[in-house]
């Protein structure tokens, strides 16, 4: 009979079904997205890249510390995790790997952060007014909490991952190419020394003396060589249209023209994706971010995308300004009154 101590304690831990089980599993699923696969197709990545290039050229200013390493790490964050969390140090932005918080009123009031080393990870805690926390796609019961793109498409991210993986299988497993050949009855040896025969005679031609039997439903040697192709049908299977759809889906929920991977792509339609990505997906992002730096640094913190993206229609704004000269000319020789021409101006919704 095993003794103890009158004053130990017999611990109680959990099963694997218990608690501790599923706040792992809830857990790995915020950090992974539903499935975590979808993000490692090359769509998503290319998207990903988009955000994390444009973000990284962007022209920041009333902060140092958004350096642009600090801003490509920011954007992957918040494309693949819908939030980013960085440590506020004198000199610099600490990124954080995970992070767990407390909330006043629905706003983040403490944090407790792990930031990761090369020997191991650290853990640290901190006030909300010591972290930089950037969130996208927050939904109003947790508003504290960031949604990737990716995860607020589960469906169609999860269809892109299921099509490519059929088709990779297809690939790897399926009798592409090959065809089976009617053959008289033989020995297997003599029919694997036959089908060897074949294999890397591109080019060439091959002559098999065949016998007057039945083969293949029909009389030698009229039906008997007759070849039947083994390989799969993918049009009918309707994979192919199947995997744009997806494709073009996840290029929407990031906020990119998927006309822009098209192999027949020109320059107009090019340029026209990249205005469309700057202004309606990453110029929005970079407002998300300089309001939170703003009250986190003590700075007015601006940062503009669309002028290093050359996010604007050169040939357009230079004819925009030729019309306006020519209107400011035509408005001087008519003698109107400046305040005339700016509320003119203003009712355009431009600056005068």
């Amino acid at each position: 009979m095993a003794w103890r101590w009158p004053w130990q304690k017999i611990e109680k831990r959990a099963s694997a079904s218990g608690f501790t089980a599923e706040i792992m599993a809830a857990r790995e699923s915020y950090i992974s997205g539903r499935r975590g696969v979808a993000e490692l197709t090359a769509t998503a990545q290319s998207c990903i890249s988009l955000w994390e290039n444009g973000f990284s050229i962007a022209d920041v200013s009333g902060a140092p510390m958004l350096n642009r390493r600090t801003m490509a790490l920011l954007a992957r964050s918040l494309a693949l995790r819908g939030e980013a969390v960085f440590l506020i140090r004198d000199d610099a932005l600490i990124p954080c790997s995970d992070w767990d918080l407390s909330t006043s009123d629905g706003k983040p009031r403490a944090y407790r952060v792990s930031i990761s080393e090369a020997g191991g990870g650290t853990t640290q805690t901190a006030l909300a007014a010591e972290v930089l926390h950037v969130r996208i796609g927050s939904d109003p019961v947790a508003p504290w909490l960031g949604q990737a793109p990716l995860r607020r498409a589960a469906l169609t991210a999860g269809l892109l991952q299921a099509v490519e993986s059929a088709l990779g299988d297809v690939f790897e497993n399926a009798p592409l190419g090959s065809q089976i050949v009617p053959f008289p009855e033989s020995r297997e040896v003599d029919l694997e020394t036959i089908g060897r025969g074949f294999r890397g005679r591109r080019g060439r031609v091959l002559l098999r003396e065949s016998v007057a039997v039945t083969a293949a439903g029909g009389p030698a040697p009229a039906a008997d060589w007759k070849p039947q192709d083994v390989t799969p049908n993918l049009q009918q299977s309707m994979s192919l249209e199947t995997l744009e759809a997806a494709r073009n889906a996840i290029c929407g929920v990031f906020g990119v023209l998927p006309a822009i991977f098209d192999k027949a792509a020109q320059g107009p339609l090019v340029r026209e994706a990249q205005r469309h990505l700057a202004s309606w997906t990453l110029q929005p992002l970079a407002e998300l971010i300089a309001e939170e730096a703003s009250q986190k640094l003590g700075a007015r913190v601006t940062i503009d995308t669309l002028r290093p993206t050359q996010a604007f229609d050169a040939g357009g704004a230079a004819r925009a300004f030729k019309t306006m000269i020519d209107a400011l000319a035509a408005a001087k020789e008519a003698g109107l009154d400046p305040a005339a021409v700016a509320g003119a101006f203003r009712r355009l919704d431009w600056e005068s």
